[in-house]
């Protein structure tokens, strides 16, 4: 996000600090998806947003809250568009916004090993080992491929998920889809905890 002057700046970290409103945990700035702010003449403010994914609803939530923040500021007119390139992508989320998402009890995403195509392994359907398996076991993850504990898969190089409770590396996944489209619902083998994923995109 590159910002030309004093006032560009200081509404962008008044924008960016909007909670986002389906995980008010974290603000728009944490979850990467502001993108610029440019002010055109007096009292007019254009906002770059960038949904998490096309046909997000929360992003009609996030452009009114941005609206009412910089419109106490100040600012008279007040046009939020949205971007969608570059997209988004969970690599965006700050440092400071996943450790949010973990003390909140939320696994973050992990981070992907490069730029570029997102690798899409094929693997089992079913989340877990075979019915042998025991709470100690390596549980399969049906995302990746991988099993949790284990170290990084070779092609993707993708980390198993960590619990946020008690940081476990044996986790199973229990749904795709969790309270929002962008969280997947884990468990945690160890401590046996439920707990959100946000899915890597």
């Amino acid at each position: 996000m590159v910002t030309g002057t004093a006032l560009e700046a200081e509404l962008l970290e008044l924008a960016g600090a909007v909670p986002d409103p389906e995980l008010p945990v974290l603000t728009l700035r944490e979850l990467g998806v502001l993108r610029g702010v440019h002010v055109h003449g007096t009292g007019a403010v254009e906002v770059d947003l960038t949904p998490t994914y096309t046909g997000c609803p929360a992003i009609e939530a996030m452009s009114v809250d941005i609206e009412r923040v910089l419109r106490a500021h100040g600012m008279r007119e007040v046009t939020v568009r949205t971007v969608l390139s570059p997209a988004w992508s969970t690599d965006d989320i700050t440092p400071e916004g996943r450790a949010k998402l973990r003390e909140f009890g939320i696994a973050p995403p992990r981070t992907r090993r490069a730029a570029g195509p997102v690798p899409l392994p094929l693997g089992p359907t079913r989340t877990r080992t075979t019915a042998t398996a025991t709470a100690t076991d390596t549980a399969t993850d049906a995302d990746t491929g991988t099993s949790a504990g284990a170290p990084p898969h070779p092609e993707t190089g993708t980390e198993p998920v960590r619990c946020p409770h008690c940081g476990s590396a044996g986790t199973e996944l229990l749904s795709r889809f969790s309270s929002t489209a962008c969280k997947a619902l884990r468990r945690c083998l160890d401590c046996r905890e439920p707990f959100d994923h946000f899915k890597e995109l």
